[in-house]
C-alpha cells in the first residue's frame, strides 16, 4: 500500500470579478496635430485611463494648462510684417477736400 498523500490539484486562479468602477482605458483615438506641445498635452490624456475617476481632474487640469500655454505661445510669436505705408508726393484728401 502506498502511504504517499496525493497532491492537491493546483488552485485555479480566480478571475477577478468585473468592477464597473475600476479604471479602464477609454480608447479614445488621439490624432497627432503636428505641434509637439499640443501632442504632448493630448498624450497626457492617456494617463487618465489608469486612474480612478477622482484622479481624472488632475490630469484634465494639467492638459488644459498645457493647451492654454500652447495657445499663449502662438500669440507671442511674431506675425508677418505690416506693410509700410508709401508716402505720396501729393497729400491725400478726403471726399470733402480736406487733407488727411
Amino acid at each position: 500500500m502506498d502511504d504517499a498523500v496525493p497532491e492537491a490539484p493546483p488552485a485555479a486562479e480566480e478571475e477577478p470579478a468585473y468592477d464597473p468602477a475600476a479604471p479602464a482605458p477609454l480608447n479614445v483615438p488621439r490624432t497627432p496635430t503636428g505641434d509637439a506641445d499640443v501632442d504632448a498635452a493630448l498624450g497626457r490624456l492617456g494617463d487618465a485611463d489608469h486612474l480612478a475617476t477622482d484622479g481624472h481632474v488632475e490630469v484634465y487640469e494639467d492638459v488644459h494648462g498645457g493647451l492654454r500655454d500652447a495657445l499663449t505661445a502662438l500669440d507671442a510669436r511674431p506675425g508677418p510684417p505690416v506693410p509700410a505705408r508709401h508716402p505720396t508726393t501729393t497729400p491725400q484728401r478726403d471726399p470733402s477736400g480736406r487733407p488727411r
